[in-house]
């Protein structure tokens, strides 16, 4: 299979699929294990090896101490600029480098092959692809550590036998394997030494008990701490984050798993904090903290409306940095702001209305405390793909800059990690319901939330602003 990766898009993990996951896991297992035990296929080694942790390519430059703070930019799916037409290709790399966005690439799957298909036999062929782009345009390298080789999960081993199910992918090692996956991640940091910064796991993947009807973060907090002790023996300055947790939320009026994290948004799951909690005391260590999650709720309903529902971000955020006593810095792997259709594919909104939106939505991360963040490229082969950062590599013409693209490159450096904000922007009392605005000491960022134009007062300065336009003002 080339390219893997379950869904092209921005997906989310949907908390009503958890039901029946864990029969679901079962199954999976009994069908994957329908060899003999011990026959686990580890006979097929085509286009493996065992020097997996032999360094890749020519690694990025020591730039000292890393820091667990790298601002804001975004994740490679299935498709991305690595692949393709070889001039728009190009194209893609010369934007990418002007950027010199931080860039994260998963171990297994959305565009990387089975890093380990069978027992000490290695494929890193597709990741080495995406690393030398990182690598190439300059980006800061990130690895989600995540998902598992099958013969880890109760699947055979062997190059061709890989199970590329949605179902499969989503399925957490099992414990006896836990520590099979930590030493995976410790030859992951060895063949990419200038990867500084980890993620473990994805979303609790598979680790949701269907008996107890919570996240199994007992489970999730055990492999995160193998992986953080490997990592650590790996490099003592490599920097580890988790437990990359889905905030999810209900609407207000919901019972069932309120929580006290609530707004005219929705409510949090008290499940999710229950598991953050958890993680949090019982954790070997960790540099940073991750969450991800959306405006929306559960049934994707922006409340009150699309651009309030963001300041869901902003009381998650708080909430995450006051359990940490502030202590971590904290990072959104992943944060969404529009909802998807039955395909999670967005093409409802325009793409004036998806910048503002999502304008909104970072400039709500930032409120809350959040200093590193990445947006989900849902990057396709065709020639339209909404929100995609740019257009297709696969097309002649393709590598070119899109709308969000501008938006993401332009916040990362206006607002870097360590910017000083300012909370006393003036303005016009008329204008306070239908902008939202972020300030540092030399520019600030207007969003219009409404679909028709406006005459704006801020910060001393008076314009017109169409349409959920997103201006850029330089402070006199």
């Amino acid at each position: 299979m080339g390219r893997h990766g379950w869904d092209t898009g921005a997906r989310r993990w949907r908390f009503g699929a958890l039901i029946g996951v864990g029969m679901a896991a079962l199954a999976l297992v009994l069908t994957m294990c329908s060899a003999w035990p011990g026959d686990l296929g580890s006979g097929d080694t085509a286009g493996t090896s065992t020097d997996g942790a032999r360094v890749h390519g020519t690694p990025q430059q020591d730039k000292g101490q890393p820091k667990p703070e790298l601002g804001w930019g975004f994740t490679h799916t299935q498709f991305s600029a690595d692949t393709g037409n070889a001039t728009a290709r190009a194209k893609a790399e010369k934007l990418l480098s002007g950027a010199r966005l931080p860039q994260i690439q998963h171990l297994m799957g959305w565009g990387s092959n089975n890093p380990e298909p069978s027992p000490g036999r290695y494929q890193f062929g597709e990741m080495d692809s995406r690393i030398d782009l990182i690598r190439r345009s300059g980006g800061t390298p990130v690895v989600t550590l995540c998902c598992a080789p099958d013969w880890m999960k109760g699947g055979r081993a062997g190059a061709a036998n890989t199970n590329w199910s949605k179902q499969a992918l989503e399925t957490a090692p099992s414990p006896e394997h836990y520590a099979d996956f930590a030493k995976l991640a410790g030859v992951v940091a060895r063949r990419y030494p200038d990867v500084k910064h980890f993620l473990v796991w994805n979303e609790f993947k598979g680790f949701f008990d269907d008996g107890a009807k919570r996240w199994n973060y007992e489970g999730y907090t055990e492999l995160y701490n193998l992986v953080y002790a490997e990592l650590k023996k790996a490099g003592k300055d490599i920097q580890v984050g988790g437990p990359y947790l889905v905030m999810d939320s209900y609407e207000p009026r919901a019972q069932e798993h309120a929580s006290a994290v609530k707004g005219p948004w929705g409510s949090i799951d008290q499940r999710s904090l229950d598991a953050f909690t958890y993680w949090n005391k019982n954790k070997a260590g960790a540099d940073f903290a991750v969450v991800d999650g959306s405006s929306y709720t559960r049934d994707d309903e922006l409340l009150p409306d699309p651009f309030r529902a963001t300041e869901k971000l902003t009381a998650v955020s708080r909430w995450v940095r006051q359990q940490t006593a502030g202590r971590l810095p904290l990072w959104w792997a992943e944060y969404y702001v529009e909802p998807g259709d039955d395909r999670d594919e967005r093409d409802d909104w325009s793409e004036p209305r998806r910048a503002a939106v999502q304008a909104a939505g970072m400039i709500a991360l930032v409120r809350g405390g959040t200093t590193t963040a990445f947006y989900w490229n849902p990057q396709n082969k065709g020639a339209s793909c909404a929100g995609c950062l740019w257009t297709s590599t696969e097309l002649a013409d393709g590598g070119t800059e899109l709308p969000m693209m501008a938006l993401i490159s332009r916040f990362a450096k206006e607002f870097p990690p360590g910017t000083r904000y300012d909370d006393r922007v003036a303005v016009a009392p008329d204008d306070v319901p239908n902008v939202r605005v972020l300030a540092s000491e030399r520019t600030v960022l207007v969003v219009n939330t409404l679909d028709r134009a406006i005459s704006a007062a801020v910060d001393g300065q008076e314009f017109d602003m169409k349409p959920y336009e997103v201006r850029w003002l330089t402070r006199r």
